[in-house]
């Protein structure tokens, strides 16, 4: 595999031992470049494998939606794994703890982990470098050039990192080997995980119904994608900016959870005998954008708040504090739909009800809390709680970055300037209306059709 997908997060001297793989952004088997660098090592130091993933009992503002997806994914990992005669274990409790506890009582000899940009998670690996006293590496499974070796800043928007992603590409986007299967030394360790107890062990919001519409797990994104492709990525440049046509991909949970890889879709989507540009828009969600979010998130520490956003976004936003708001409204007020517009009001309703709110309405509904909020800073704070808490795909570089583009100009420019937004761009219904049909959408997702 290409080593520039790894990076050394702390240099020790080698030593004997297991080869740990702590499984954590990327929750799959196949198609995972962290698994295979960990496999590598194992089979060259003739060494026994074991794969751990460390559940946090909360993370962020996530409910029980998601941890309930995540687990039924881990489920179908433990399963694959056994296929390939390597064991998994899964912890409950805090990883800068917990990993190192674990690191010194098999006596570990190597400790691999998948990249996120995430604060939370490179705190958790500080943590983990720390009290530990054996090498410890870092692989990018999540993008497909590597967001680390992409560029060493944050990036103004799409059209600067594009050309070095694009550049990139025929160096990165390759095909997979397949995993070995009993190539590595056997495991003396024998683990049982029990995951009723570790469930009950939790503390999330239990009030947030479960999705069970979506099906979790490795097999189950792999036979969505399949699907978008034979039916749907012919059409999704035309009508994947209306919400009451069932256009996207719907795979942004199976790519935030790493039960899917952008790597495998992309290659899947550029063997398609169709027209180059039926390909392109989706490519451009997948690859550029995704990985524009995780760059905003990785060089951008303020990323889920005002001090996140540029200069000039700040300038203009504090201009305009002082201006009248027609109608504000408190998070609670957001939160259970109770605006005096029906249309925003049904794509709270989307995301409360699926899990979810289609893209484009979704820009729509954060440029609102702008609009409808005493200020912006109370702005992004409000759509970062709604979006982590109900979005099936929360607690995302991709939410973050979206919310700092509807709120504060993030990847974007400034506009013509008006009262609230200053030189923020603005979205209102009537731009809705040209798009998509504004009352079939109310309609599917109204306030009557709460549960």
């Amino acid at each position: 595999m290409n080593l520039k997908r790894v990076r050394i997060l702390k240099k020790c001297n080698e030593k004997k031992g297991a080869i740990v793989y702590w499984m954590s952004r990327d929750q799959r088997v196949n198609d995972n470049w962290a698994l295979m660098f960990a496999q590598n090592l194992a089979v060259e130091r003739k060494q026994p494998l074991i794969v751990i993933f460390c559940l946090v009992p909360y993370f962020l503002n996530a409910a029980i939606r998601q941890y309930d997806f995540m687990l039924k994914g881990l489920k179908e990992v433990e399963h694959n794994l056994k296929k390939s005669n390597i064991p998994f274990l899964l912890l409950s409790g805090e990883p800068g703890r917990l990993i190192p506890e674990f690191i010194k009582d098999i006596d570990a000899g190597v400790l691999v982990t998948d990249f996120d940009p995430l604060r939370i998670k490179r705190k958790w690996k500080d943590n983990v470098g720390e009290n530990i006293n054996i090498p410890f590496y870092e692989v990018d499974a999540h993008n497909i050039v590597p967001c680390f070796y992409v560029s060493g800043k944050e990036e103004f928007g799409a059209y600067t990192i594009r050309p070095k992603i694009h550049r990139l590409l025929p160096e990165f986007l390759e095909e997979f080997p397949q995993i070995k299967k009993g190539k590595v030394q056997e495991c003396s360790f024998k683990f049982d995980n029990n995951w009723e107890s570790i469930e009950k062990k939790l503390k999330v919001d239990n009030s947030i119904p479960k999705i069970d519409t979506i099906k979790p797990g490795e097999k189950a994104a792999l036979d969505l994608l399949e699907d978008f492709l034979l039916s749907k990525i012919k059409y999704y440049d035309i009508d994947r900016n209306n919400p009451v046509k069932d256009s996207q991909s719907n795979l942004s949970p199976y790519f935030h959870f790493g039960q899917l890889s952008a790597q495998r879709a992309a290659l899947n989507v550029e063997r398609m005998d169709i027209p180059t540009g039926m390909k392109q828009g989706f490519l451009e969600e997948l690859i550029v954008r995704r990985e524009l979010s995780d760059n905003f998130c990785l060089y951008n520490p303020d990323y889920d708040n005002f001090n996140g956003f540029r200069l000039w976004a700040k300038k203009t936003l504090n201009e305009h504090r002082q201006d009248e708001r027609e109608f504000i409204y408190s998070k609670v007020e957001f939160e259970n739909a109770e605006t005096h517009e029906d249309l925003w009001n049904a794509a709270q309703n989307e995301l409360v009800i699926t899990g979810k709110i289609h893209g484009y309405m979704r820009m729509y509904w954060a440029k609102k809390i702008l609009e409808w909020s005493e200020t912006p800073e109370g702005a992004l704070e409000t759509a970062v709680y709604l979006n982590d808490k109900y979005q099936l795909d929360g607690c995302d570089p991709n939410g973050y970055a979206g919310c700092a583009w509807a709120i504060g100009g993030t990847h974007d420019r400034a506009w013509g300037e008006r009262p609230v937004f200053g030189k923020i761009r603005y979205m209102n219904r009537n731009g809705c209306k040209r798009k998509f049909d504004i009352n079939a959408y109310i309609e599917k997702f109204g306030n009557n059709k709460l549960p």
